[in-house]
């Protein structure tokens, strides 16, 4: 049989198999050259740019003029499958890389390799993020841990106060955003894992399943081969039969001639060997018809064979026509595109591993120093740290302290007394107990000491006690003394005011000269609601409310936390960092209120109507920094703060 050129450059994709639910070959069927004609149809996708086929004679094998076409398509010697759509596969995919492969024979196996060490790749990384992921989590949890623990140990001893305390809180704050992005990134870092270890797992499935589908389509073309080297030696053994049969027939002696092998044939001795074993047959018996029989039957057998070697020639080049030209196209692109899928997939991982890395270092710098154009109220460390006014703490705390031991003084050295018995004279700076003259009157704070005419409303309540030399604000006590002695059996006291004219003429008498009122007449007694409204009034008109601007926002998100005990807790800290005047003064307005909430079932001054009443009056208007609507939003908390202050009184230890 001739050899044939083929002067397509394509191969076959049937969209009717796929390669990965392919199980058993199926050898190609002959049909007719009209059947081929129409087998060849829409059903066969080809593929420009795709390697030439490759030849019979490339195989080592008996060459064939058939065409290649799909397992439904016939074998002709002589048409030409014609182009169908050109469908040409992603942009993205490599042919020119497919093409090389294809011509090479460790195509297969180089592939394989190569997707083995990707999934290797592909796991350690899945197990990079999945340790450093347990690093990042146990250090995020740990710091936020400790950040909590340390600011609820400092709120419960005896530390410093002031800006010291508002810097040391901010700080924990910080770390505690530290652990959180710290945590967030973990999350992620275990996402990333897990994705990784799916793609690993899923590309092993396909590596094997298409490895499994090249080994049966390699071991079914090296069975078609070795069945058409069986047809070939059985085909040699008949002709050489048949040889010797026309040689006896002619009248030659077997011995006096030399058997002719065939050119390019293989175990030609092992032929001739078996020829010459059933040589005695055919020598026995010299009868013409005899032999005529035996030339007949050798004529028949050797027949069957030639046509059972030319038929396994065929179906052997059809088989290798369509495992190179088709089936190891596919099985290489499907392996190609698992190696791409898992390199991928890997660098992209890798990618993103990288880009949150440096998200989360970015976070934890906008955490440390805020950005100034955000507009918000966090302050970085650093900022914090510097905060810290040593010098103006202390003084505060020398100026507290002495209120708190004003009236049980230190035991110790006299600093005054007789000049005779060696005491030294008094300090121009400090005012003596005896009440000063008028020519030895000093100034503090501007005010002067002898005048009675002392401002008391809108008056900053730290300058009054600093002014009166007292630890409570005169006005509050002889007001809250009044309500108790006259109205704590009252309806609705603090609910219901007082005359806008009598609260008026009440207030301008306190401001003018507070000794020289005496809310025990007719006047104020009989109707309390009076004193009630001016006891509210000073309090709303504080320049700074009783728990302050710095303070409202602790309170309110004390407030906001669910948990019970922790929300007293919260509470009790935040009292605990009012300044020494505005605690002392509700310390002070705290225990009356409890007085009167005792007194509830005459005068139905609940907890929680306590609360709606001085809820608003504790906490003053809004921050200058928050907007109208802030109030609005914060007034249930603000009387929530108050109830709740109001149960904590024993744990205050408010009188």
């Amino acid at each position: 049989m001739a050899e044939e050129e083929h002067s397509s450059s394509t191969w076959h994709n049937s969209e009717q198999s796929d390669l990965a639910s392919t199980s058993s070959y199926r050898r190609p069927s002959l049909t007719s050259h009209d059947d081929s004609a129409e087998s060849a149809g829409p059903g066969h996708i080809l593929r420009p740019g795709s390697p030439q086929p490759r030849m019979s004679s490339d195989s080592g094998g008996i060459s064939s003029g058939s065409k290649w076409r799909d397992t439904s398509t016939a074998l002709s010697d002589s048409q030409e499958i014609p182009p169908s759509n050109p469908e040409i596969v992603e942009t993205t995919f490599d042919e020119n890389v497919l093409r090389v492969l294809c011509d090479m024979d460790c195509g297969v196996p180089l592939l394989l390799d190569r997707i083995k060490q990707s999934m290797v790749s592909c796991r350690e990384a899945s197990v990079f993020f999945k340790k450093r992921a347990l690093i990042e989590e146990e250090y995020g949890k740990t710091l936020q841990k400790l950040a909590r623990s340390t600011s609820e140990v400092y709120s419960m001893n005896d530390g410093k106060a002031g800006t010291f305390v508002t810097a040391w809180q901010n700080s924990m704050k910080i770390h505690e955003v530290l652990g959180d992005n710290r945590i967030r990134f973990s999350q992620h870092l275990n996402e990333m894992s897990e994705e990784l270890a799916n793609i690993a797992k899923e590309v092993d499935k396909n590596r094997k399943s298409t490895k499994e589908l090249a080994t049966r389509y390699e071991r079914a073309l090296q069975e078609s081969e070795s069945f058409t080297e069986k047809c070939k030696n059985r085909l040699e053994v008949t002709t050489e039969e048949l040889e010797r049969l026309l040689l006896q027939k002619e009248g030659e002696s077997f011995k006096d001639n030399t058997v002719q092998t065939r050119a390019g044939t293989t175990g030609g001795k092992r032929v001739i060997g078996k020829a010459v074993a059933k040589g005695g047959l055919l020598l026995k018996g010299k009868n013409p018809g005899n032999i005529q029989r035996q030339e007949d039957d050798i004529r028949s057998r050797m027949s069957v064979a030639s046509d059972a070697f030319r038929k396994s020639v065929i179906d052997t080049q059809a088989m290798r026509q369509e495992y190179f030209n088709f089936q190891l196209p596919r099985i290489l692109r499907a392996l190609k595109e698992c190696s791409d899928e898992i390199d991928l997939g890997t660098q992209y991982h890798l990618t993103r591993y990288a880009f949150l890395f440096e998200s989360i270092l970015l976070n934890d710098g906008s955490a440390l120093v805020p950005p100034k154009d955000e507009g918000g109220h966090s302050v970085g460390l650093k900022i914090a740290m510097e905060a810290i006014d040593n010098r103006g703490d202390f003084r505060t705390y020398m100026q507290n302290y002495a209120y708190a031991h004003s009236v049980s003084p230190t035991k110790g050295p006299r600093r005054e007394g007789p000049s005779d018995e060696g005491f030294l004279p008094a300090l121009s700076s400090r005012n003596s107990d005896k009440p000063p003259t008028p020519s030895s009157a000093t100034h503090v704070n501007g005010y002067n000491s002898s005048d009675k005419g002392r401002p008391t409303f809108g008056i900053d309540l730290g300058e009054q006690m600093a002014r009166d030399d007292v630890d409570i604000p005169p006005i509050m006590r002889r007001c809250c003394e009044a309500i108790e002695k006259y109205g704590i059996n009252s309806q609705g006291i603090y609910r219901l005011s007082g005359t806008t004219s009598k609260v008026a003429k009440l207030k301008q008498l306190l401001d003018k000269d507070l000794e020289a009122v005496n809310l025990d007449v007719h006047e104020w007694s009989s109707d309390i609601n009076n004193v009630t409204s001016v006891l509210k009034m000073w309090l709303r008109e504080l320049p700074e409310p009783l728990m302050t601007f710095s303070l409202q926002q602790g309170f309110i998100e004390a407030a906001k936390i669910e948990n019970d005990r922790l929300r007293h807790i919260r509470l009790h800290e935040r009292v605990n960092d009012l300044p020494d005047p505005n605690y002392a003064t509700l310390k002070y307005l705290l225990g009356h209120l409890h007085r009167i909430n005792q007194h509830a079932s005459e005068n139905s001054m609940t907890n929680q109507n306590l609360a709606i009443v001085f809820g608003p009056t504790l906490f003053g208007q809004s921050a200058p920094t928050a907007g109208p609507s802030s109030s609005i939003a914060d007034a249930p908390y603000q009387n929530q703060v108050s109830q709740i202050v109001q149960s904590i009184k024993p744990t205050l230890s408010l009188s």
